[in-house]
């Protein structure tokens, strides 16, 4: 005859299940402490990395600001072969030296625009597009002026309609960017020099609308007035 068995409680059970557990953890530790031991290395070599690399970028991206707070005085005062160029003599790093050791960071990136720029007005487009194209920051301003330094280049260059498409794509990057209307108007009357007056209307009657306090909507009543 059988002994009549014990009934287990809950509670037991439980215990039971957290001693199972406990001894199966202790087992996979052992049998795999140097995998994890080299998991745990990996980690804090990654770790360690991205240490690293941020430092480097911050240290990178305050260089960059320090060499743009020298040379923009050459960039506002016009001088912009000198701002592209640097001055050794005065230990001022050029806009171009700026991008190549720092271009990567968020000074860096702010430098190919003004390197850009300096360009444009030297009229050597073809380097100032290239410049403007390599812009790859984060910010919406900066990326929608690369983008309208493009379309200037462009324009410049008697390519009204590939001019028109890019201010127009300036413009959608942000509504919120206080040159999204300047760069719609310079769009439409691109598209209006080449004859496509029904996509100038549309644009015109579009800053008329959505940005009626712009000092720009004084500008397309005039325009308006050319594609009726």
């Amino acid at each position: 005859m059988l002994a009549k068995q014990k009934k287990i409680s809950r509670k037991e059970i439980k215990q039971d299940t957290m001693v199972t557990i406990y001894y199966k953890f202790v087992s996979f530790f052992t049998e795999n402490k140097k995998v994890l031991s080299i998991s745990a290395g990996v980690v804090a070599a990654v770790v360690i990395g991205f240490l690293i690399y941020n430092n480097a970028r911050n240290s990178a991206n305050e260089a960059a600001n320090y060499a743009l707070s020298k040379v923009m005085k050459m960039y506002n005062a016009g001088a912009y072969q000198q701002a592209i160029k640097g001055d050794p003599a005065s230990k001022i790093i050029g806009l171009e030296q700026i991008v190549k050791e720092y271009g990567s960071s968020d000074n860096g990136e702010q430098a190919k625009i003004f390197l850009a720029n300096s360009y444009y007005f030297l009229k050597k487009y073809d380097l100032a597009m290239k410049s403007y194209d390599d812009y790859s920051g984060g910010s919406d301003f900066l990326k929608a002026a690369a983008l309208a330094g493009q379309a200037a280049c462009y324009e410049a260059q008697n390519n009204a309609e590939k001019a028109a498409d890019l201010y127009m794509k300036a413009a959608k990057v942000s509504s919120e960017n206080v040159l999204t209307p300047e760069y719609m108007l310079y769009a439409g009357i691109n598209y209006m020099n080449i004859g496509k007056n029904d996509e100038a209307r549309e644009i015109f009657l579009s800053i008329k609308k959505d940005y009626s306090k712009s000092a720009y909507t004084r500008e397309v009543e005039r325009y308006l007035s050319l594609v009726e």
